[in-house]
Parts: structure tokens; sequence; C-alpha cells
């Protein structure tokens, strides 16, 4: 079963950072596309940035382009989103998923679908509140 937990979520103010943490501990990372989606109250979850196994191609959803930076440690089994000047409209919880398929890669036709990471290839959640 994989089972991803997301950290690093909390309180910060308009302009700060925050680096969120999605670790996967039954299974290697870097095998593996990963995801990461937002989801604020009313609305849809959302695509914000990918990362491909093997050679690490990312993507980023233009909402977040030159803010937000995703990246991954092998070493540490960790994936991370590093978020930059962020803005009360980035509150949501934050969640990372996986493409089940072995050396799976980002793809630009469907990266930002959730559906394409399969149901049960998701973490909880981590809580981001940008609020003065």
């Amino acid at each position: 079963q994989v089972h991803l937990v997301e950290s690093g979520g909390g309180l910060v103010k308009p302009g700060g950072s925050l680096r969120l943490s999605c670790e996967a501990q039954t299974f290697t990372l870097e095998y593996f596309a990963i995801g990461w989606f937002r989801q604020a109250p009313g609305s849809e979850r959302e695509g914000i940035a990918c990362i491909s196994s093997r050679d690490g191609a990312t993507f980023t959803a233009n909402s977040v382009k030159g803010r937000f930076t995703i990246s991954r440690d092998n070493a540490e089994n960790t994936v991370y989103l590093q978020m930059n000047s962020l803005k009360p409209e980035d509150t949501a919880v934050y969640y990372c998923a996986a493409d089940p398929t072995t050396f799976s890669k980002c793809l630009s036709s469907h990266w930002y679908d959730p559906a394409a990471y399969g149901e049960d290839y998701w973490g909880k959640g981590t809580l981001v509140t940008v609020s003065s």
C-alpha cells in the first residue's frame, strides 16, 4: 500500500515562505512521478507542480510559476515544494500524489489532472494558511 505523508504547512504572512515535504514510507519516490496539488474550500483540486521519475523533469502551474519550486531528495526519499512570496490566495490544503506507473513521467497533457495519479496514491494533506 502506498503511504505518502505531507508536512511543513502552517500559518505564514503574505510574502513569507514555507517548504512542504512529501515523504514516502512504503516505496521509493524516485521511481515515480510525484505531483503537488492544492484544494481551497469550495474549489476543485488544482495541480501545482510535478516532478518526473529518473530525469526529474518538472512542470509548474502558471499560477505559482516563479514562486514555487518542486524538487526531490532521493537520499531522503522526499519530494519538496518550496513556496516563496506567498499570497492569501495560496491558502489551501496541499497534497502530494504518486503516479502509480513505475518510471512514470510528468506529461504536459495531464500532469495537473488528479485522476492521473490514482485513487490510492495520495497523502492526507497539510494546511497552508497565508494571512496577516
